[in-house]
């Protein structure tokens, strides 16, 4: 079983949102696993070109150090839309109402320029995060496989 479970995905006419359970609250923030943000960075160097406006003084890696881990989800699946040909001005968020969702249920949304590729970067980014939380990643995900992915859901059209 992964870090993360998504429950439901909504697509809209411009937007995507995956209703994303936190499967062990353990999982609930990056900080839970030591050296996380120097192997999302290793794996994806261009997540260091990420803005975050959720008001962190010290930039995404910091950001990336210490965040819940549904977040670390809506920039992976951004940067894996990137390198899939999306925009990099497309705009994502994290939200939560734990009062109306329940604990440890976050909405990740973010817009698209083509739902397809959005749906599958999201997926694979569930792979990554996953690898990232793992005590002894042994298997580092192939990113290239999983943007060929993406680039083909594109191709389908």
């Amino acid at each position: 079983m992964g870090v993360l479970s998504i429950e439901r995905v909504d697509v809209g006419s411009a937007r995507i949102e995956a209703l994303v359970r936190v499967v062990d609250p353990c999982f609930d923030r990056t900080s839970s696993a030591p050296g996380l943000a120097a192997r999302a960075l290793e794996l994806l160097p261009d997540l260091a070109r990420h803005t975050c406006e959720n008001g962190t003084a010290h930039g995404i890696v910091a950001e990336l150090a210490d965040t819940e881990s549904p977040h670390l989800l809506e920039h992976v699946t951004c940067e894996i839309m990137s390198l899939a040909g999306s925009p990099r001005t497309l705009r994502a968020e994290t939200v939560w109402d734990f009062s109306a969702d329940g604990r440890g249920v976050y909405r990740v949304r973010f817009a698209y320029e083509d739902d397809l590729v959005a749906l599958a970067s999201l997926q694979g980014a569930l792979r990554v995060v996953d690898w990232l939380f793992a005590p002894d990643p042994a298997e580092k995900p192939d990113v290239d496989a999983i943007v060929l992915v993406a680039v083909a859901a594109r191709a389908t059209r």
